[in-house]
């Protein structure tokens, strides 16, 4: 593919777009986490969050969730157990049901400077006909298409990047199982040109008969009908101009993944298309994702492709862990937390620098609840010029580490919440997974339950006063 000349000059300047006015005139001042920003909220959100965040800290609510939330229905009855449901975790991390509910929630947080990222809750069943039939995945396609819609709605004047994003499962349009199949092919040796993100590519856009031979004659009518609806939902967000942020998942399904993440990239993310419209998540807390990231980086670089990623630490650790001990396979994960960590920066001062070189062809979304990575990404930001509302944005989930959240967006940064959004029956089961894959980050929100205690103190008992700096 080759750029037009006004394409690549733009290309070239780039870098000077950035780089050349170097950092500000005075020395970088890091935020403070302290929870100042606190005092945007109401009391009674103050205390919700404080009680329930304490109680998603305790692993045994978390493991027998949906036993438990099985059995208060059985004793409190559904209406009432309901009504608590919703006064407490649904209140704190979902925005609601209907699409006025979300739109209130999504005004909430826009006066707090925030911005939402739409997700929409749904959990393949691999046991379940009823959830991995084909008539659930386009169910799933309606719901994805309604969900951009809605996003599209909430934020009637886009920024002055076009920043409306949302969150895509692809598990919501193909299923688990032809996911794993095209993860073992593509992991073998010399795997086939056969399964090529040009060829995936090609027969998303004309919507040509795929035939691929490692694949039985119905994995190939479900390839073909799952291609179809990533590009339904891809087209029509780039209509609405929405971008997608396409969740990872497990080892065992990410290259399938990230090869049909790659088809779609080939897709949107032309130059000419105003940029990344589909971005992939990488997760720190695996051995190789420095190295496929540098790859991925590069390679689009020379394509001449937008590039959108968001960055996390990754949530299936112990998970990732336990099936590999179980198959005797190589454990993908790295070895504790500090190794982690380490990854998380290198990956950061990969993607910074590649964005303060490609400037708005290079999008990131620092997608972290830990301090020291947020003050990473705002230290270097400055150091490489880069603007708090250009191409780098933050995200953290709805309910949690509200402290950095409104820290950044007081500050000018690019904050967006990820917004589960459904009824009780939809979303209590998805958040109970979430809770449960994400227990390392619930545990860790110690410092935030000291912060929420010591605002309250501050109100309501007029102690712990903070004293101006």
């Amino acid at each position: 593919w080759c750029r037009s000349g006004e394409e690549f000059r733009m290309l070239r300047t780039c870098p000077v777009l950035y780089s050349k006015a170097g950092p500000p005139t005075g020395g970088w001042q890091p935020l403070s986490f302290d929870g100042g920003a606190f005092h945007l909220k109401g009391t009674g959100e103050l205390m919700r969050a404080l009680l329930v965040l304490r109680l998603c800290a305790w692993p045994p609510l978390v493991t027998h969730g949906l036993a438990i939330q099985a059995w208060s229905q059985r004793l409190l009855g559904s209406r009432f157990s309901g009504a608590l449901l919703r006064a407490s975790i649904y209140g704190q991390f979902v925005a609601g049901e209907t699409a006025e509910e979300v739109r209130g929630c999504v005004q909430q947080l826009q006066t707090l400077s925030l911005r939402p990222l739409l997700a929409v809750p749904t959990e393949e069943e691999p046991d379940s006909a009823v959830k991995t039939g084909e008539a659930w995945y386009e169910e799933n396609l309606s719901a994805m298409l309604r969900c951009v819609d809605l996003s599209r709605s909430l934020l009637e004047t886009p920024g002055p990047n076009g920043n409306i994003l949302m969150q895509l499962k692809v598990t919501a349009l193909t299923s688990t199982r032809l996911c794993k199949e095209l993860t073992s092919w593509v992991r073998r040796p010399g795997a086939s040109l056969e399964l090529s993100p040009e060829r995936l590519a090609e027969a998303m856009d004309s919507g040509q008969d795929l035939q691929v031979s490692c694949l039985s004659t119905e994995q190939n009518q479900h390839l073909r009908a799952s291609l179809s609806r990533l590009q339904q939902v891809a087209q029509h967000a780039q209509a609405q101009h929405v971008r997608l942020l396409v969740d990872a998942e497990y080892t065992s399904l990410n290259p399938a993944l990230s090869l049909l993440v790659a088809a779609l990239a080939l897709r949107w993310n032309r130059s000419r298309e105003g940029g990344p419209w589909v971005w992939n998540t990488y997760q720190a807390y695996l051995k190789d994702t420095y190295e496929r990231l540098r790859r991925d980086a590069e390679a689009a670089d020379r394509a001449g492709l937008a590039f959108g990623v968001k960055l996390v630490r990754g949530a299936y650790l112990d998970k990732e862990r336990d099936v590999a001990q179980l198959q005797g396979t190589k454990d993908p994960t790295q070895p504790d937390y500090e190794a982690t960590s380490q990854s998380y920066r290198r990956c950061l001062e990969l993607m910074l620098t590649h964005v303060s070189h490609r400037g708005p062809m290079c999008h990131l979304m620092v997608a972290s609840h830990n301090e020291e990575s947020v003050h990473q990404a705002t230290k270097r930001m400055w150091e490489l010029g880069i603007p708090p509302d250009g191409p780098v944005c933050f995200g953290q989930l709805l309910g949690m580490c509200d402290h950095v959240s409104l820290a950044l967006g007081q500050a000018g940064y690019a904050v967006y919440k990820s917004i589960p959004y459904g009824s009780l029956e939809e979303v209590i089961p998805y958040l109970i997974r979430r809770a449960q894959e994400n227990q390392s980050v619930l545990r860790g929100a110690r410092r935030e339950w000291e912060l929420l205690s010591q605002e309250l103190r501050r109100r309501l008992l007029g102690r712990g006063l903070r004293v101006p700096s």
